[in-house]
């Protein structure tokens, strides 16, 4: 997938090809936009992701960056982008938790362009760190 960026009014956009609009091409942007096309290179179809996901916990509202959904609509894989050279740190993973509670889905991710970290819940419950992010297929419920 090739990411088509262009100058507006003196800022660059991306488009994106879930939302289907130009958005600024933040740092955070840029690093959500590469997550994405690693998705769809793993077989997410675009029509089962959700970007900037609105999640309710405990009275406040959160955006969850990157949600994907199996075939039968259920969070499978919940990302969170955050801008290169931010760390990926404890915080990070709270957060992601946060949303889980509300979503559960059984992959997190946690990306800032140049790190990538990923951990996936087993049928026992247990959540286990994993080199990379499972294919689509991996989590998929649907046949």
């Amino acid at each position: 997938m090739s990411m088509q960026i262009r100058e507006r009014e003196g800022r660059r956009e991306i488009l994106d090809p879930v939302r289907r609009q130009w958005v600024a091409l933040t740092p955070e942007e840029g690093v959500r936009q590469r997550l994405i096309a690693l998705l769809f290179s793993l077989g997410y179809p675009a029509g089962l992701l959700a970007v900037e996901k609105k999640v309710e916990h405990l009275g406040r509202l959160w955006r969850a960056d990157v949600v994907a959904y199996d075939r039968r609509q259920r969070p499978v894989l919940l990302a969170e982008c955050k801008a290169p050279g931010l760390a990926i740190a404890q915080a990070t993973f709270d957060q992601l938790a946060r949303y889980n509670a509300v979503l559960g889905a059984r992959a997190l991710v946690a990306t800032n362009g140049d790190a990538l970290r990923t951990c996936v819940q087993d049928e026992g419950g247990l959540w286990r760190w994993v080199g990379g992010v499972p294919p689509f297929a991996a989590l998929d419920a649907a046949p």
